[in-house]
């Protein structure tokens, strides 16, 4: 019986892809190179600041230079932290749904915590959460089990009773060393060259309401 349900932000919760992508065009323009489409942004926006320095200018964490774009990335980002970004439809209704069964959720997120807070603020949703797990809460990030873990622990929940939805490889594999039973969210951004129904997990789901099948 599930008892507790936990999100991925970027991709899964929330569209943050327009507001990433903007903080990197912005960078790109001011070299002197053109923008780049949404569409291809989308494919990196759930790997974060290296999966989008890597689309705009292929660098990665250890090439010259790295640490200081991935710093401006990061401010430009705190400034149009929540201009765009929005929702996906039907998430919000699957959270009053959650909310009004009395089933506790919560966010599981990468994303650092210098962004992951206002952005639940700003998106209304900081007062109604039961724990939010941000990158550098623990010791590991995923495909890590351990912010799954203590998602899990912070409700006193077995992990065995939890659902993990998210939109990337990663979110699987953090799930299954967990013990909690992943959920792809097939309308997500799936920044990966491998097909979504290849990662392990045994659902995917189109619309964030059909989640509600699997409590």
């Amino acid at each position: 019986m599930i008892k507790a349900v936990f999100f991925d932000l970027d991709g899964t919760l929330a569209d943050t892809a327009p507001d990433l992508g903007h903080a990197l065009n912005r960078q790109r323009s001011a070299r002197g190179l053109p923008t780049l489409p949404q569409e291809l942004i989308r494919t990196e926006a759930s790997a974060g600041a290296r999966g989008l320095l890597g689309l705009g200018f292929n660098i990665g964490p250890d090439d010259p230079g790295y640490q200081s774009m991935r710093d401006e990335f990061l401010n430009f980002y705190a400034e149009r932290l929540c201009h765009d970004t929005r929702l996906f439809p039907g998430v919000a209704e699957l959270l009053d749904q959650l909310d009004a069964r009395a089933l506790p959720w919560g966010i599981v997120t990468n994303k650092p915590a210098r962004f992951t807070l206002p952005l639940m603020q700003l998106l209304g949703l900081s007062q109604r959460t039961a724990c939010i797990i941000s990158g550098g809460d623990t010791t590991h990030s995923k495909p890590h089990p351990e912010p799954l873990l203590a998602a899990s622990s912070a409700l006193a929940v077995a992990p065995a009773a939890c659902i993990y939805l998210g939109d990337d490889m990663r979110d699987v594999e953090a799930s299954l060393a967990a013990g909690m039973e992943p959920v792809i969210a097939r309308y997500g951004y799936l920044g990966n060259s491998h097909p979504p129904e290849s990662w392990g997990a045994r659902y995917l789901i189109d619309h964030p309401q059909e989640l509600l099948a699997y409590l």
